[in-house]
């Protein structure tokens, strides 16, 4: 004769939730709800990134240059020289960070961005001056919970 399921129902409830709050908090986490998230922001803010969002630090191509101009002669011919030898030295790890960097400053300034740090939700929301992004997205998902 099978056993009465009340005998294995708690242990199967306390799997059910094991399994289901995990993947419960996942679904409704702030990340999930946005497409895309985009922050930009600078040294002189610091954000608080959530994962899986794209970071424009418009600070980075000013570093780089700053690396590549280190330390350099006087003489131009002399520095031109330096600069190509670094540039080249750098290889295509070098490469893409330039483009990476400067591609971030491009894409903040066609976001319209005004004020930093901003956090944008695809590419129609955005929090300015807010540097939680998970904060700046609930913000953005509240919003767009009370909109038809």
């Amino acid at each position: 004769m099978p056993a009465p399921l009340s005998r294995f129902a708690p242990g199967w409830r306390t799997l059910g939730l094991a399994v289901a709050l995990p993947a419960a908090l996942a679904v409704f986490s702030p990340a999930t709800f946005a497409a895309d998230v985009v922050v930009v922001t600078d040294s002189r803010h610091p954000v608080k990134t959530m994962g899986g969002e794209r970071l424009i630090d418009l600070d980075e191509a000013r570093r780089i240059e700053a690396e590549l101009s280190a330390e350099l002669p006087t003489d131009p011919g002399q520095a031109t020289a330096i600069v190509k030898r670094r540039l080249s030295g750098g290889g295509p790890d070098l490469q893409r960070r330039i483009a990476s960097a400067y591609q971030g400053v491009t894409d903040a300034w066609s976001l319209g961005i005004t004020s930093i740090p901003a956090v944008v939700v695809d590419q129609r929301y955005v929090v300015y001056g807010e540097p939680d992004v998970a904060r700046a997205v609930a913000r953005i998902e509240q919003h767009r919970g009370t909109q038809p």
